[in-house]
């Protein structure tokens, strides 16, 4: 079978075909909406050129511009990139319609395949600016629908699991290492935040819900501290805040936060230290029920 032999579009055509991307670029001013390759500069100034002077053909002209229009969603919040090919050459030369500009879309991390799919079946084929806007609104729609199923899921995990609730813990003495790694390591599977305070006496904070803060003082207790005697085991809760928003974002020990430590083996906290620093986050009440 011979090969299709293909020339360059007429230049009136080529015109055409170039104004579409002088279009793009009018509506799609701002950094990061319209990403144009070098190599696609290249040509087409080589091809403006060219229109004016048809005298001479370019080489070296690919059959297609390729470039890029990443549409904004949601106030600009998602994008969804259109991939966009803009014919150059033809198998007719006595062509007198441009042909059709090919666009396909780039599936984003936030719509699954199959999402994608739905959206390109029903998506204008013919007409790349009235794709544009059947794309933003559907998007759009698409993301709306997400943001509310997102949030009616957290809603019912809410309702299910209870508010949240700031929880601390005192301890006459917590020195082990080994054992304070465990209470930062383990919270996040609990979805805890909060802080493990080292030392004569050691406090431990804890954000989240009765329920997971309850199942994870179970596991401290049974599997962090399985080797301790039951004796030793002297943990009680001192103050216990209920509805409250989180002021932690993680778990993490804060004992060498607070500055130099007295004591025999430097292992006496520095209460007043521990004070100020709950204070600049609004829990100084929280450190009179916890400590006195």
């Amino acid at each position: 079978m011979a090969q299709t032999q293909l020339t360059l579009l007429p230049a009136d055509i080529m015109e055409s075909q170039l104004s579409t991307v002088d279009l793009l670029t009018a509506m799609f001013p701002s950094p990061g909406e319209l990403d144009i390759p070098e190599s696609t500069t290249q040509c087409i100034e080589k091809l403006r050129d060219w229109c004016q002077d048809p005298a001479s053909e370019p080489t070296g002209i690919p059959t297609s511009l390729l470039l890029a229009v990443c549409l904004p969603i949601a106030d600009g919040e998602k994008r969804i990139q259109v991939n966009i090919s803009i014919p150059l050459q033809c198998e007719d030369p006595a062509i007198d319609q441009p042909p059709p500009i090919n666009y396909s879309l780039r599936q984003p991390e936030w719509m699954s395949k199959a999402e994608v799919a739905g959206l390109v079946a029903v998506m204008p084929q013919d007409d790349l600016f009235g794709a544009f806007e059947y794309i933003q609104e559907e998007a759009l729609r698409f993301f709306e629908t997400q943001q509310q199923a997102l949030a009616s899921e957290t809603e019912t995990i809410t309702n299910k699991s209870g508010p949240i609730v700031r929880v601390w813990f005192y301890f006459p003495s917590l020195s082990t290492r080994e054992k304070r790694d465990d209470m930062v390591n383990n919270a996040p599977a609990y979805s805890l935040t909060g802080f493990v305070l080292a030392g004569k006496p050691g406090v431990l904070c804890l954000e989240g819900t009765s329920v997971d803060i309850d199942a994870y003082m179970s596991f401290i207790k049974t599997h962090s501290w399985g080797d301790i005697p039951s004796h030793q085991k002297k943990v009680s809760e001192r103050f216990r805040e209920t509805d409250v928003q989180r002021v932690f974002t993680m778990m993490k020990e804060i004992t060498d936060s607070l500055g130099e430590r007295g004591g025999k083996r430097a292992n006496r906290g520095d209460m007043q230290a521990l004070e100020a620093w709950l204070h600049d986050r609004g829990l100084r009440d929280a450190f009179e029920n916890v400590i006195f």
